[in-house]
């Protein structure tokens, strides 16, 4: 019965023997190495592991967890049906474009967040994927990007002269999402779409006009079989010899520079242009504290997203990069961050860092790759929802007219109409009340407080002791 308490009775025959019995429960004792659940009235919310990600790796914890589940409640997608493929990806996809046909092929088969009703919908998504563009529109060696270029711009016109949503908004209420190196030039085709509508993409480069108050930075990730098996896990933090590893193609400005360093020259720096004969790349991963993440002709790297599966503290050299998620998630205390200037200094620098405070980053890690995580169905809080719940923060930040009041800046509450709420008008209050519920929560946010919640491995049950 677990809204009574049980009274405990609990005695130590030696030093490492702990007997725990409860009254009322026949033959009921807990060893030492178990975890200690005591009962408790209960409170689903504290009984779910998920219910607050709480650590530093996020920005504001409980802001973060409201804004989630405000997007559980109310957010919805529609996603236009015009097109015919190479447009639409056809399925789930196995290369380090795999997010553009993952992400396509789970809003067709899960109807959490899709509408079929436009006039209910609060992003409108775009389901064009660059990557088959290139692979069916793309002259190969022509270094012509005109088909591409006008692939984009008719499907665009398509959705204008079907729907009147484009219009309405100039495409700030829209989205689009691509893994290819191509996809901010493709965003470009159509002004509107580079400027005013969301843009979520891999290459998240500052350099070549990527908006992080606009834009969504996501990762690249490369699923070799479309699933996680055999991807994740690793040894713990102290069981890893080497100190730092890469791997990889020469290309791009950077990894040349890593290699001209550090290319056989010391033993506990393991960088590679090809891997020895009969050496596991995923194996050196698993036996390394540090993996380089160098970025190569564009930013994005799937070493991010492996090396999180490994457990493997990621090492980002890279230039104008916005790492995925930066909105929620604090990359400096699960990351290290090592400017192209600085790879002379890699062991230096590497060095430095105490094994106290490289365990808790190793940490981190396993704490927050579940974001990184693809699932099919998806999970809560992986890959597929933390794409979601950043579009949503993209959308929260604007406020999208029906043209009958462009020049009223006064709450919707304060404005009076004589007829009719429009169903715009029936969305952007629901908006407005998300956006003062995250505001309320970041202002009030008793995680400030560095003392708010115990946390860690020292408790047997940190929740319960709070």
């Amino acid at each position: 019965d677990e809204t009574k308490e049980a009274s405990l009775n609990i005695t130590t025959n030696e030093l490492n023997n702990l007997n725990i019995s409860v009254t009322g429960v026949p033959n009921a004792t807990i060893s030492l190495n178990e975890s200690i659940s005591l009962p408790l009235k209960r409170n689903r919310r504290l009984l779910d592991p998920d219910y607050v990600p709480i650590g530093p790796m996020y920005w504001d914890a409980k802001a973060f967890h409201r804004s989630y589940m405000e997007m559980e409640k109310q957010f919805k997608v529609f996603v236009y049906r015009e097109g015919e493929p190479p447009v639409f990806h056809d399925g789930p996809c196995k290369s380090i474009y795999s997010m553009e046909g993952n992400f396509i092929y789970q809003m067709d088969v899960n109807t959490k967040f899709r509408t079929n009703d436009p006039e209910k919908a609060h992003v409108f998504y775009l389901p064009f994927s660059v990557a088959k563009m290139v692979q069916f529109v793309y002259l190969r060696d022509s270094r012509d990007f005109g088909p591409i270029r006008r692939t984009v711009i008719d499907y665009v016109n398509v959705v204008s002269e079907k729907y009147p949503y484009w219009n309405r908004s100039l495409g700030t209420d829209h989205f689009m999402l691509a893994c290819h190196d191509w996809g901010p030039e493709a965003s470009f085709s159509n002004p509107y779409l580079g400027k005013n509508s969301i843009r979520a993409l891999c290459n998240a480069n500052t350099s070549e006009k990527f908006n992080p108050v606009k834009d969504v930075s996501i990762p690249e990730m490369n699923l070799r079989t479309g699933k996680l098996t055999g991807l994740i896990g690793g040894p713990s933090a102290s069981r890893r010899p080497i100190l730092a590893f890469f791997a990889g193609g020469v290309h791009g400005p950077i990894r040349p520079i890593l290699l001209e360093h550090w290319e056989g020259k010391d033993d506990e720096i393991k960088v590679h242009k090809y891997l020895p004969k009969g050496i596991n790349y995923y194996e050196m991963m698993r036996s390394s504290k540090y993996c380089l993440c160098p970025s190569g002709y564009e930013v994005a790297s799937p070493r991010i997203v492996e090396a999180l599966y490994n457990g493997c503290v990621p090492v980002l050299i890279s230039k104008s990069y916005v790492p995925p998620f930066s909105d929620v998630l604090r990359w400096k205390s699960f990351s290290v961050v090592v400017s192209v200037e600085d790879i002379p200094r890699l062991k230096e620098i590497l060095m430095k860092i105490s094994s106290r405070q490289y365990i808790r980053m190793q940490r981190r890690v396993l704490q927050v790759r579940r974001h990184f995580e693809f699932h099919s169905p998806p999970k809560r809080f992986d890959v597929f929802h933390m794409i979601l719940h950043s579009i949503w923060l993209r959308r929260l930040n604007v406020r999208v007219s029906d043209g009958n009041d462009l020049n009223d800046d006064r709450p919707l509450k304060h404005r009076r109409r004589k007829w009719y709420w429009s169903d715009l008008d029936r969305l952007e209050r629901g908006l407005q009340r998300a956006r003062a519920a995250i505001k309320e929560t970041m202002n009030g946010s008793r995680l400030k407080d560095p003392d708010y919640s115990p946390d860690g491995p020292i408790y047997w049950n940190a929740k319960v002791f709070h």
